[in-house]
């Protein structure tokens, strides 16, 4: 294995040898499948389609991209290029393919990535493709994903918490839900029916509030994290509240068959927004807060929000990737039929 100090060098070697590596299909491209003519329909697409890249670097992976022309028409001057993670050094990063490809065949397009360490934690790595071409389907340009995971999710939301949003009014000064030393009061969250451990049922779902003692870490600033989820569901529902008035993201959910499904959620402000920003639904207020100096803000409401995003009820779940925005705070999720 190269050092990595020696990749720029290997990389513009390798430059030299790895021009447009095209092979055709085991069926000629230049005649029809015996059957005769395929049946094409409108939904006929040029499909891409990427390898699996090693990951265990730090290393130069050879990646291959395979185009085929699901098109009626004879498919022509076709360029493929090939994109990592920002950073990721490929060479090279685009193709000209020289030839034609009759309805059916394909053509593969190898590259060379340069693959960093490899992380410890959970990381999720998405490559792309992407062919433009004359003739086939008649649409011009085709692109393809694959995403390819390094780690493994924490076992639960819970194992996720890393914030203290609950303290009680006689001890607050644990507390830092909104970066400024405040957080909810246990008494007022009970008194509005939050209690440890307790059941919320909200949008279809039964959620749990955090079972720990006030002071201690009870929820997720969502940041990208990867978290355990089994089951099915025509729905994911999250419980939580804002900080700030941009607590918006979109969550990935990955199913246990390699397919995911994405949908953008937010929350309003735990105070002040309206309740229904973001398209969310009001769970719990609870009256004032609690200040590094005590409780405080007597009259004000501090709330408690769901909001839910669509699944694919057909497919098992396995995990969720959380949005990418710190000012969503996440306390509970689950599924909902």
């Amino acid at each position: 294995m190269r050092h990595p100090r020696h990749w720029g060098t290997a990389l513009r070697t390798l430059a030299a040898a790895v021009t447009a590596v095209v092979a055709l299909s085991p069926a000629s491209a230049s005649a029809q499948p015996a059957s005769g003519t395929p049946a094409y329909t409108a939904e006929a697409k040029t499909e891409v389609a990427i390898s699996a890249v090693d990951l265990d670097g730090p290393a130069i992976s050879t990646v291959q991209v395979t185009v085929k022309n699901a098109g009626p028409d004879r498919l022509r001057s076709l360029k493929v290029s090939f994109a990592g993670p920002v950073g990721w050094a490929v060479q090279p990063s685009s193709q000209t393919v020289d030839g034609t490809f009759a309805a059916g065949a394909t053509a593969r397009a190898t590259f060379r990535i340069q693959v960093p360490e490899r992380r410890p934690a959970f990381t999720v790595r998405t490559f792309t493709a992407t062919a433009t071409y004359q003739g086939g389907d008649g649409l011009g340009t085709a692109t393809g994903t694959r995403t390819e995971l390094s780690g493994t999710p924490v076992a639960s939301l819970a194992a996720a918490y890393d914030n203290v949003g609950i303290t009680d009014e006689a001890d607050t000064a644990p507390g830092d839900y909104d970066g400024e030393g405040n957080s909810f009061s246990a008494q007022k969250l009970a008194a509005a029916g939050l209690t440890r451990g307790g059941t919320v049922n909200t949008l279809g779902a039964r959620l749990t509030w955090p079972d720990v003692a006030p002071g201690s870490k009870d929820n997720v600033s969502s940041s990208g994290q990867a978290v355990t989820l089994s089951g099915s569901g025509g729905k994911l529902v999250f419980l939580g509240s804002g900080v700030g008035s941009g607590a918006t993201g979109s969550a990935t959910v990955h199913y246990t068959d390699g397919t995911t499904t994405s949908g953008t959620f937010g929350f309003p402000n735990w105070s002040f927004d309206p309740a229904n920003a973001h398209g969310a639904t009001l769970v719990a207020s609870s009256d004032g807060r609690n200040r590094p100096s005590g409780y405080g803000n007597a009259g004000i409401a501090y709330r408690v929000f769901a909001h839910a995003i669509p699944l694919d009820p057909a497919k098992q779940v396995s995990f969720v990737v959380l949005p990418a925005n710190a000012d969503i705070h996440l306390f509970d999720m689950a599924l909902a039929p």
